[in-house]
């Protein structure tokens, strides 16, 4: 179906992919795998003449399909190609679909590219396509925006799009990263019926070598703008021959916690804790509905312990996180060293936001870009600088000593975010959360957007500091091969109650609830 031969990527005298050569027959999956900034993606891109658009690249080698050189074509040309036999599906569908169009609209641009219908003819082409990605509820919202959708429905909505006129090849660029383990199964199943039904090819680029594992029929192992092994994909996977695959597969998150002492004081409690939205108001304005989203929640967490907090989307991990730091209004008790925090006001509650920081999801989006790596650690050290009280110089060495900590050399504090990797703007999140010597630290999915390399990297940093400081974690995660490597303790949230909670050991080992068993079942799919 479709040939890459040879191909090389420069921009100014820098090259980024280096003679990369391969093949996807009919009805294949053929995965490309590799960390951030292998490749992967730019390569992609490439082949759909799209990287144009991203810089001024010099290329050159081949792409053929059916007999046509995709790169020697004209835009003109390649736009009958794009959409219609060769489609795309994006890693973030909440960026990728217009948060301004409804989707019925989106979908009817994607098909009247390339189909001339009628307008009943259109309606009856979405609905079709909507039946095959399973998204039947989804036929009478058209007029739905982005934003109305969950996390699965958007990408189902993406996949509807790139099957829309019916393409030879699909291109996958992480079509599950962004989402929960549950969903992650839901698409890959969705994925592996429909490449079945239509004898779809498929080219997936991800880095989570479980969903490799479970649907890829080859893989090629990307490293540096090279494929260093390509093959059968259980051959790979089971009898890698190239030092970096190995690598690869030994960053997969194994290990356990870091033991903490049995009589180690407790540094937060939380007890009948409440979270409700207002969802209405009467025509004076009060509120009169509420919806809750986590309901009676209560959780001891000792210095030296990881509590992991774990559940599906909407489950109420995130909004827990939100209401332990007092960034939404909640009921119920949080003691902090046995003080009650919950009713302070901010200016009073201020002093205790040092000892307890957060580190979030995404590093991309919680470092500001106009602020210089120094400048983003020491925020929180001018917010509190009656505790600091350090002259310039004392703050440059604090910042560098905390630098080092990470593993970064001093002089990143002249960088700004945008010229750091997405391993290194984490560990600029830590930093920012560590320098304040905080008594407990909020994780916020702060691996999930990570490949498994730089994940295992920011796992080995997280569990050296809990052992050499005796830090208390709240881990908020949907991947439980990662709670599993951390945590001492799990807590799992269904629709913002706790249906099950237990030791680490206990949970995996011997769940008690169908809704745990299937979060684990999802999280440690092995290849069907």
């Amino acid at each position: 179906m479709l040939q890459v031969k040879n191909l090389k990527i420069k921009i100014a005298d820098k090259l980024l992919v280096s003679d990369v050569s391969f093949s996807i027959a009919k009805g294949e999956v053929f995965a490309v795998v590799g960390q951030s900034g292998s490749g992967k993606s730019l390569t992609a891109y490439t082949m759909l003449n799209l990287s144009k658009f991203l810089g001024n690249f010099d290329i050159s080698g081949e792409v053929i399909f059916k007999d046509k050189s995709l790169l020697q074509l004209s835009e003109k040309d390649m736009r009958k190609i794009r959409g219609d036999k060769i489609s795309m599906i994006f890693q973030d569908p909440m960026t990728s679909l217009n948060p301004l169009h409804r989707i019925g609209r989106q979908m009817e641009e994607s098909i009247a590219l390339h189909q001339n219908l009628s307008k009943k003819e259109m309606i009856s082409r979405i609905e079709e396509l909507f039946d095959q990605v399973e998204l039947s509820a989804l036929k009478t919202r058209l007029d739905a925006f982005p934003h109305e959708l969950s996390g699965g429905q958007r990408q189902r909505v993406m996949i509807a799009m790139a099957l829309a006129n019916d393409p030879d090849i699909i291109i996958a660029d992480e079509p599950t990263t962004a989402l929960d383990v549950t969903i992650q199964k839901e698409i890959l199943i969705l994925l592996k019926k429909l490449r079945s039904e239509r004898n779809l090819s498929i080219m997936l680029i991800t880095h989570d070598l479980t969903t490799v594992a479970n649907i890829a029929d080859r893989i090629a192992v990307m490293h540096k703008g090279e494929i260093v092994e390509q093959g059968n994909a259980s051959e790979v996977l089971k009898n890698p021959q190239h030092e970096y695959t190995k690598k690869l597969l030994s960053s997969v998150p194994h290990g356990s916690a870091v033991p903490y002492p049995v009589d180690a004081h407790e540094v937060l409690s939380v007890k009948d804790f409440s979270v409700n939205y207002s969802v209405g108001k009467t025509i004076f304005g009060k509120n009169n509905r509420f919806f809750t989203a986590l309901d009676n929640f209560n959780m001891n967490l000792k210095r030296g312990q990881t509590i992991a907090v774990v559940g599906e989307s909407g489950s109420g991990k995130s909004t827990f996180a939100k209401g332990v730091l007092k960034l939404v209004t909640s009921s119920g008790k949080i003691l902090l060293k046995g003080k009650n925090i919950s009713r302070l006001p901010e200016i009073l509650f201020r002093p205790y936001r040092r000892k307890l920081q957060v580190i979030f999801q995404d590093p991309y989006s919680s470092l500001n870009p106009r602020m210089t790596v120094g400048d983003i650690i020491m925020e929180g050290v001018k917010a509190h600088k009656k505790h600091f009280r350090l002259n310039e110089r004392q703050l440059r060495e604090l910042i560098a000593s905390t630098l080092e900590k990470m593993s970064l050399p001093a002089e990143y504090m002249a960088r700004f975010p945008h010229q750091l990797s997405g391993g290194e703007k984490q560990r600029i999140g830590i930093a920012r959360a560590l320098i304040l010597h905080p008594d407990i630290i909020v994780l916020d999915e702060p691996t999930s957007a990570l490949d498994l390399i730089t994940q295992s990297e920011i796992l080995k940093i997280l569990k050296d500091l809990q052992r050499d400081y005796g830090l208390a974690f709240i881990f908020i995660s949907h991947d439980l091969r990662v709670v599993k490597s951390l945590s001492h303790y799990v807590i799992v949230l269904k629709n913002g109650k706790i249906v099950e909670e237990g030791t680490s050991e206990e949970i995996f080992s011997s769940p008690k609830e169908e809704y745990t068993k299937n979060l684990i079942d999802s999280a440690f799919l092995t290849a069907a």
